[in-house]
């Protein structure tokens, strides 16, 4: 169900991407896409691809902005994040497996490194695109900090199709109210 969504998703926001990509050439130049290593499910590591909404010479392994008026983050790059189009991408990761479009977000693994160990049972299922800490604190409180965990591993005693529909749904609300992002 993941797959078939993820790919009707994405051929939904084809226009928007593309417009994407191109306000991203004209301000900043290539690459487009950025490729970040992230810890999924059983702690393996895949590449998660997000639309680049920093300078080129910032994207490395290191937190990401916390807001609005971090300097690394280009004037596209603030508009893609306030609406969480760098997020797109992400549905190439659901197609391929790496994630689903509910669970635990992926964390990156020098963070994930410096966890208490039950946090670790986040890992216990695949990441996804969005959760309940994505649409209870988005943005507010930090994916590492152990209010998060702990939205996770309620998400994963809870899981089901309906759970899933109604984070989807929150999701998509928060999109077009974008409180918490930047």
């Amino acid at each position: 169900m993941d797959v078939v969504l993820a790919a009707v998703a994405i051929l939904i926001a084809a226009p928007l991407l593309a417009l994407a990509i191109f306000a991203i050439l004209m301000e900043d130049g290539r690459p487009v896409f950025f490729a970040h290593r992230r810890a999924g499910r059983f702690e393996r590591l895949f590449v998660l691809w997000k639309l680049r909404t920093m300078r080129v010479s910032d994207c490395e392994d290191r937190p990401s902005p916390r807001s609005a008026a971090d300097p690394r983050v280009t004037r596209v790059g603030r508009i893609l994040r306030r609406f969480s189009i760098d997020e797109l991408p992400q549905l190439y990761n659901v197609i391929r497996g790496d994630m689903a479009l509910v669970g635990p977000r992926p964390e990156m693994p020098f963070i994930v490194r410096r966890y208490e160990g039950w946090q670790h049972l986040r890992h216990l299922v695949r990441p996804g695109l969005t959760c309940l800490w994505q649409v209870e604190l988005r943005s507010t409180v930090p994916l590492q900090r152990p209010e998060a965990t702990a939205l996770d591993l309620e998400y994963i005693r809870n899981a089901s199709a309906r759970l899933d529909g109604v984070l989807i749904a929150r999701t998509l609300v928060a999109l077009v109210r974008p409180k918490g992002a930047f």
